[in-house]
């Protein structure tokens, strides 16, 4: 698994010739180091919910690349509407299993706002059989413990900048509750009123999921995961 991180909540990942890319959000992002039309081959697009950090250009990498699009289906027929051809879009709803480009695609509930449907995370299984969990925007909530009776989570994407969703301490209960082997915190300085920094999450995880490995992560440098 090859993962690259372009700040907040967008992130590439890379496996068995697969790429998947999850909430794209590059234009009016102050911290993306690239610009969304570099990303060359996309095979699909995952958007957790609606708000414009995380839908960002996804129309837009859809129509360019051909990539599948794969979010909630209200959301879905939403970004049809505003230029994904239909052939592309896979709309799914919570507790559902699609295959996107050969990846096994599950979506899991998330607790935030979104004015179209609800909000949501996704675990995602490659063909290698490499789990990755996206949380999108989300609370900490209890029902994530059930998520480690059906997959082993290699790699979980959870928010900890505050504010908008579950903070440092939170999240590293939430690698707790998960079980996962490694995290990749997200959500975090791209604006001044989230954390701006991973050191308090780091020595949360110390104290809450000890046996979690926490990445670091340099916006638009690809980092190889195992």
């Amino acid at each position: 698994m090859q993962l690259t991180w372009f700040s907040h909540s967008n992130f590439l990942l890379q496996a068995d010739g697969v790429r998947v890319l999850i909430d794209p959000f590059f234009e009016g992002n102050p911290k993306a180091p690239v610009t969304w039309q570099s990303l060359g081959k996309v095979d699909a697009v995952l958007v957790t919910h609606d708000h414009d950090d995380h839908v960002g250009q996804a129309v837009a990498i859809c129509r360019e690349t051909g990539a599948k699009l794969v979010c909630l289906f209200e959301l879905g027929r939403k970004l049809q509407q505003a230029g994904v051809p239909a052939r592309q879009v896979i709309g799914m709803n919570m507790g559902g299993t699609v295959e996107a480009a050969g990846v096994h695609v599950k979506m899991v509930q998330a607790f935030h706002s979104s004015a179209t449907g609800a909000p949501a995370g996704f675990i995602m299984t490659f063909p290698g059989g490499f789990c990755a969990y996206h949380s999108g925007d989300t609370a900490l909530f209890s029902d994530m413990k059930l998520f480690r009776r059906f997959f082993d989570i290699d790699l979980a994407m959870l928010p900890m900048g505050g504010c908008f969703t579950m903070d440092a301490v939170e999240a590293a209960v939430a690698c707790s509750f998960l079980g996962c082997r490694m995290v990749a915190p997200m959500h975090w300085g791209t604006f001044p009123v989230l954390a701006q920094s991973t050191d308090d999450f780091a020595a949360a995880l110390k104290e809450h999921a000890p046996e979690t490995r926490m990445l670091s992560l340099t916006p638009g440098q690809p980092l190889d995961v195992d």
